[in-house]
């Protein structure tokens, strides 16, 4: 069975910082591109970014330059470093594992940025 977990999240004020991991537990993440998502309060859940198996990474828009994905595929882990947070990147953060048989989605960790 294979299990993602993501943790990190938190309450931040504006203009900080967080770093969330997620941990995928019963495969092997070094053989799979994977993915950060978010959903806001109210809307849709939305990619965020993407971290491939080389550790290539592309990015939302609203979030080039000041958030960073990256992978260590010795601790089956992937992160995101968030900088710069602003009150509309509150939202609950998921990673997913792309797999090609279907997708592997963790449960969430909850961001919100507030003063």
């Amino acid at each position: 069975q294979v299990l993602l977990v993501e943790t990190g999240g938190g309450l931040v004020q504006p203009g900080g910082s967080l770093r969330l991991s997620c941990v995928t537990y019963g495969t092997d993440i070094r053989i799979f591109h994977m993915a950060w998502y978010r959903q806001p309060p109210g809307k849709q859940r939305e990619l965020v970014a993407t971290v491939a198996i080389g550790g290539g990474t592309n990015y939302a828009e609203s979030v080039k330059g000041r958030f960073t994905g990256s992978r260590d595929n010795a601790k089956n882990t992937i992160y995101l470093q968030m900088t710069n947070l602003k009150p509309e990147d509150t939202a609950r953060y998921y990673c997913k594992l792309n797999r090609a048989l279907g997708d592997y989605w963790g449960q969430g960790t909850q961001v919100t940025v507030s003063s």
